[in-house]
């Protein structure tokens, strides 16, 4: 098994990681409105925009972004070196785990729904036929790394 770094994804995250531009309650609650998120393409992974809500995800301490998926896409398999918090804000995300990227075999995570990404465990996800947005949180230093399945 060979693994390779998304660079191109976690540049992307180093660079969208400012702060939003958020309204506020005194110094006690920050809101970020969801038309005021800016979001981007993910690199490498077509059909997929991402924004930095909160910290930075390249940095040590909490962070926290969200993922769209359009319909029909799915990541490749993968791994994180932390443990990841998802929480499903829209749609039904599918969640697999293993080396080979197998659609049919994931489980369906409806909206409102919660999933927890161990660290180091390969995995994919994504969406079938509907646009799935989640929320995933962590603490960082984040990264994701693409797995190849060693040749046959």
């Amino acid at each position: 098994m060979r693994k390779t770094t998304w660079i191109a994804g976690i540049a992307a995250l180093i660079l969208s990681a400012s702060t939003l531009a958020a309204d506020a309650i005194g110094d006690t609650i920050s809101i970020i409105p969801a038309d005021k998120l800016e979001w981007k393409d993910y690199p490498g992974l077509p059909g997929v925009k991402f924004v930095v809500v909160n910290g930075n995800p390249r940095e040590a301490g909490p962070y926290t972004i969200r993922a769209k998926f359009s319909p029909g896409t799915m990541s490749r398999p993968h791994w994180h070196p932390e443990t990841r918090y998802v929480t499903v804000l829209q749609g039904t995300w599918w969640a697999g785990a293993g080396e080979k990227l197998d659609p049919e075999a994931t489980v369906p995570v409806p909206a409102g729904g919660f999933a927890v990404h161990t660290a180091g465990k390969v995995h994919y996800d994504g969406a079938k036929d509907e646009e799935v947005i989640v929320q995933i949180s962590g603490i960082g230093p984040s990264g994701t790394n693409i797995v190849t399945p060693a040749a046959q």
